[in-house]
């Protein structure tokens, strides 16, 4: 079939239906929708030229965001052409754009401290927060991670949970202390769950929406400028390293395949891990 007659909408849906049936998350079938149906509305045509056209309109969009879309089409593009529809070979040669390396600070223990007090109260809302900031800021669980925990993946007596679906549709299995099983705790014992999904909003299982919400409410209470939820992630790896804690098991426990992550993640800190290392190392000059 030739590509000029590809009703590439159509055949989008049709593609979408097979990421539900193999199971892909939410949050990758709905950045892949997005960037699917972008390019369909630049071009009734896929292929390399006309990719390259589109990157070209979104040289106002952050390299990140545009990468993302990028990728989106090269999926479709493989899909369609194990499909026998078109050649995707020339499409993915197509280079995507340099990320931008921008600084995310990680929060304070002070700042951590500060939202996990503004989490205070009896009401299971505060204790779900509480839980969640604590969980969060101690594993550098990724929010669509932490969301999709059921009751039966963690394990309190002994502090440590399963991620089942984690980023690559990889699972681990995550460590965290007995102060944050004794809040989970409570806040289970809050709202009785005994199977199902671990954190629930006003209908069923949290989601990101409120997640994000509830979070931030909680962060202006405290005086915490600047938040969303991915800092925690941040700060859980600053404070790994700067405890002396080991990159392989900071990959390990945050689920990272690539060591280039670490650098991404703690580029705001290492100035400050560094002062504390010449510290614990003694490198002053005794006269």
């Amino acid at each position: 079939m030739p590509e000029t007659s590809l009703d590439l909408p159509r055949l989008a849906t049709s593609w979408l239906i097979v990421l539900r049936a193999e199971r892909k998350s939410a949050a990758t079938l709905r950045a892949y929708r997005i960037g699917v149906e972008l390019f369909c509305a630049f071009s009734e045509v896929l292929d390399k030229s006309r990719v390259i056209e589109w990157l070209a309109t979104m040289e106002h969009v952050e390299p990140a965001t545009a990468r993302l879309r990028l990728a989106a089409v090269k999926q479709f593009a493989k899909w369609l052409a194990a499909e026998g529809y078109l050649d995707a070979d020339p499409i993915l040669m197509v280079h995507p754009p340099k990320l931008d390396q921008k600084p995310v600070p990680n929060l304070s223990d002070d700042e951590i401290a500060r939202l996990l007090k503004a989490c205070s109260g009896k009401d299971w809302r505060a204790k779900r927060d509480r839980a969640m900031v604590a969980l969060l800021a101690e594993t550098g669980l990724r929010a669509g991670e932490l969301l999709g925990l059921d009751v039966s993946d963690v394990d309190l007596p002994g502090c440590s949970l399963m991620v089942r679906r984690g980023k690559g549709a990889r699972g681990r299995r995550v460590r965290f202390s007995p102060s944050a099983a004794a809040a989970i705790d409570r806040y289970q014992r809050s709202v009785s769950t005994l199977s199902g999904p671990l954190w629930l909003g006003m209908s069923g299982r949290l989601t990101y929406t409120g997640l994000r919400h509830s979070l931030g409410q909680r962060a202006t209470a405290a005086g915490v400028t600047g938040f969303h939820v991915h800092r925690l992630r941040h700060s859980a790896a600053v404070r790994w390293l700067a405890a002396g804690g080991s990159e392989g098991g900071l990959m390990a426990q945050a689920g990272w395949q690539s060591r280039e992550m670490i650098d991404r993640y703690v580029s705001t800190a290492k100035e400050h891990l560094a002062a504390e290392e010449f510290d614990r190392l003694g490198l002053g000059l005794d006269r």
